[in-house]
């Protein structure tokens, strides 16, 4: 009888799952004429974002607001708008290699993705065919808090019935993965498809055959 390690799956979106595109020479900054880095530091400035991913404020007024501070930059609202609805529409790319472990480990154990994210992810999930990858998604703007605080954890624990000791916690951001340890989890700080390979393997590998007679 093969005993596995873990009793459910918690991984994250952004960074394991999904890919932005890098920043380079054809990114919006550049496109729009904008120094490097511009869009992102009105984005992800934490006084921006972090009302956005605990649900103070919906998507589509964090991505309003946004273009109210990039407009102070490029001179004009129109034309902030205008970069924010390009912003708006780029799409990260799926990992197929971690949608198919993500599906071999779901015939096992349950699935659950936990991420900082806004209240725009579900349909975002939806539009790239991954809503039906996991079994819950622990979306933060829908229950008031974000990671690293321990009670995100908890919550998704709790959503796919497993004891907080039998997960195993799967994040690119290293304060994330440390949080989740001091929660009571294994955790993988994941920054290659080998990593997320080696820990899944005991999940995924055959189950031992029954010696005959037994």
């Amino acid at each position: 009888m093969t005993v596995r390690r873990y009793d459910a799956v918690l991984c994250d979106i952004d960074g394991v799952l999904r890919h932005w595109p890098a920043p380079g020479p054809t990114d919006l900054d550049h496109v729009h004429g904008l120094p490097a880095g511009t869009i992102a530091a009105a984005a992800f400035a934490p006084s921006r974002l972090q009302p956005a991913i605990t649900g103070e404020v919906t998507d589509e007024q964090w991505r309003s607001a946004v273009a109210a501070d990039l407009a102070e930059v490029c001179g004009s609202m129109d034309r902030a708008r205008n970069i924010v609805t390009a912003w708006s529409e780029l799409t990260p790319r799926v990992d197929q290699e971690v949608v198919t472990l993500l599906t071999r480990v779901r015939e096992v154990a349950p699935i659950a993705l936990v991420s900082n994210a806004t209240t725009r992810l579900e349909s975002d999930l939806a539009r790239q065919g991954l809503n039906d990858l996991a079994d819950t998604v622990v979306n933060t703007s829908r229950i008031g808090i974000a990671k690293p605080d321990p009670r995100v954890y908890l919550i998704a624990a709790e959503r796919v019935g497993a004891p907080v000791q039998r997960c195993l916690f799967i994040d690119d951001t290293a304060a994330n993965v440390i949080a989740a340890r001091e929660a009571g989890m294994t955790a993988l700080h994941c920054r290659q498809i080998e990593d997320l390979q080696d820990a899944l393997s005991a999940l995924l590998a055959p189950a031992a055959p029954h010696a005959q007679g037994q």
